[in-house]
């Protein structure tokens, strides 16, 4: 899979339409994530880490066009159809009649939402961080829909279910992933 696009200008396109930290934080935090599980499951990174670049680059500007402004905006900087339709499948059912299709795309699904519910999760504790934050810990906060309500448990859920995992193993490695790149996120978000 190609993205036709470099990680360098895929970081200026979101910024060109993102400005809010948190946007960007999230973006940077996802492909952080995607590039861990590309390395977990075998896959050539690239594609996937500049796929969780991009996901949400009309968010910020078009929330309520969000994964329909999107192609627009990705093929006007000369991304490839598949990375176009990567990105429109992470809003399956919500936003998006895309369809998650390849690996790479159903780990979009599934992670995208989690790696919210987890950097709220993390906000919380002492040490404001995930490295140390217990497979238990998370699961607790998951059941408690009051906690982080606006990160879907009914996305997260079908997101393990398309990739035929157990809703703990989708847990265990998201949270694993977002651990082992915290630090990254954190020096990437000095640097913008």
């Amino acid at each position: 899979m190609q993205a036709s696009i470099s990680r360098q200008a895929a970081l200026a396109l979101l910024r060109q339409y993102n400005q809010e930290p948190f946007h960007l934080q999230h973006a940077l935090t996802v492909a952080a994530v995607m590039d861990w599980f590309a390395r977990d499951l075998g896959y050539e990174p690239e594609f996937w880490e500049i796929v969780g670049l991009l996901h949400d680059i009309d968010f910020e500007r078009w929330p309520e066009e969000h994964c329909v402004k999107a192609p627009e905006l990705l093929s006007a900087a000369g991304c490839s159809e598949e990375l176009i339709h990567a990105v429109c499948s992470h809003g399956y059912g919500i936003c998006s009649q895309v369809e998650p299709e390849h690996q790479m795309e159903k780990v979009l699904f599934a992670a995208d939402e989690l790696t919210g519910l987890i950097g709220a999760a993390a906000r919380m504790r002492p040490s404001k961080s995930c490295t140390d934050m217990e497979l238990s810990s998370l699961k607790k906060k998951f059941k408690d829909k009051k906690f982080a309500a606006g990160c879907s448990r009914e996305v997260i859920t079908q997101g393990a279910e398309r990739l035929s995992w157990e809703l703990e193993t989708l847990l265990s490695k998201t949270l694993q992933a977002m651990a082992a790149t915290e630090d990254r996120v954190r020096q990437e978000m000095e640097q913008l």
